[in-house]
């Protein structure tokens, strides 16, 4: 397990993104943010300068047509819509700052967590 602020060298990165990381998933959501920039018009357009749009809203919406209808096609919206937020925030003062792995619960236990409950 790397110590805080040890780099990953990187051969081990590329090894762990090939199981940890989705390269068709990126291009399904690529090829959507396309297909809705001829649709809505420009991401700019409608999240910077008109603000006729809601991230926020639509990211919501789109978790719960994926819980009623398991379609993955929702969770590429969703991911788009959270990189729409993050590149447009609508809420005041949103920045940026890493954080460490307590600041927000996580749901369930990881494996790592597990092996390591009893040392």
């Amino acid at each position: 397990m790397r110590k805080k602020g040890e780099v990953m060298d990187k051969k081990n990165f590329e090894d762990i993104l090939k199981t940890e990381y989705s390269i068709r998933f990126d291009e399904i959501r690529k090829n959507m943010m396309v297909m809705s920039y001829y649709k809505y018009g420009s991401l700019k357009d409608n999240y910077d300068k008109y603000k006729c749009m809601d991230a926020l809203g639509n990211l919501k919406k789109r978790i719960e047509k994926y819980e009623e209808t398991g379609n993955t096609e929702f969770l590429a919206d969703v991911a788009n819509y959270a990189m729409i937020e993050f590149m447009n925030p609508s809420i005041k003062g949103a920045h940026y700052s890493p954080t460490d792995s307590g600041s927000c619960e996580v749901i369930g236990f990881g494996i790592n967590e597990i092996r390591d409950f009893d040392k």
